[in-house]
């Protein structure tokens, strides 16, 4: 048997085992961290981004577990490695971390504002005072922003508003709409859609990180194809994003 043939021999039984080392096998849990959003990552494991992401991950052996805490420190928890990844992230967000090529969910922004300004627009937003929740930064995302300041907590945002201290909250629908809720006269404000950014995990830049992005992107990509995430949206009543 001459050289080229043993070769080719060997080659065909090194393939399989390199293919096999492209999709590494998680196991065990995922431990992801995130605020506590309103019926979408509640703090007793329920809402809509849970219910997705065990759809994810545990059909494919690796258990959901989940950890609330402010969306800042969900961050630094996941850059750390104190936590397999965080929940709500716009791409590219933050540093020393590991974004996979899927969103699992797009934010829906709205501007919260009195209903006797005008309607803002993205491109007529940096003629506005705009607020928002501290860590968002929507300034890297929504265009021409110029003016704005963050605020630490949701509360005394329509005092805010009334006493003409920023012209509009910028925030997702759902956060937005818990806002106006506490409203005494919700006909006094108007909430206008501004922007649609796909949500993303963070995950932690590490041997075990990269093996959850390799999982959560085939994961992803089989059950957009199949259609089995939309009964999740129509259950929590969102729109679907696929």
């Amino acid at each position: 048997m001459d050289v080229r043939r043993w070769l080719l021999i060997l080659l065909c039984a090194v393939a399989p085992v390199v293919g096999a080392q492209e999709a590494p096998v998680v196991s065990g849990k995922v431990l992801l961290a995130s605020e506590a959003w309103d019926d979408y990552t509640n703090a007793d494991g329920s809402g809509l981004a849970w219910d997705l992401l065990r759809k994810v991950f545990e059909p494919a052996g690796v258990k959901l577990q989940t950890r609330t805490v402010p969306y800042t420190r969900s961050v630094g928890l996941a850059q750390r490695g104190e936590v397999d990844g965080w929940v709500g992230s716009y791409r590219d967000e933050a540093k020393g971390v590991l974004f996979p090529r899927w969103n699992y969910d797009s934010d829906h922004i709205y501007a919260l504002g009195l209903a006797s300004l005008p309607t803002p627009t993205p491109q007529t937003l940096g003629n506005y005072r705009l607020a928002w929740v501290r860590g968002y930064k929507y300034e890297d995302y929504l265009p021409n922003v110029q003016r704005y300041n963050q605020i630490e907590r949701r509360d005394g945002i329509l005092p805010m508003l009334q006493h003409a201290r920023a012209d509009f909250y910028i925030d997702a629908l759902t956060e937005a709409t818990f806002v106006l809720s506490q409203a005494k006269d919700p006909s006094q404000f108007r909430l206008t859609h501004i922007a649609e950014l796909p949500l993303f995990l963070g995950f932690a830049d590490n041997e075990r990180g990269r093996s959850l992005v390799v999982l959560f992107d085939e994961r992803m990509a089989a059950l957009v194809k199949s259609g089995e995430l939309k009964p999740i949206f129509e259950h929590w009543k969102q729109p679907y994003p696929f």
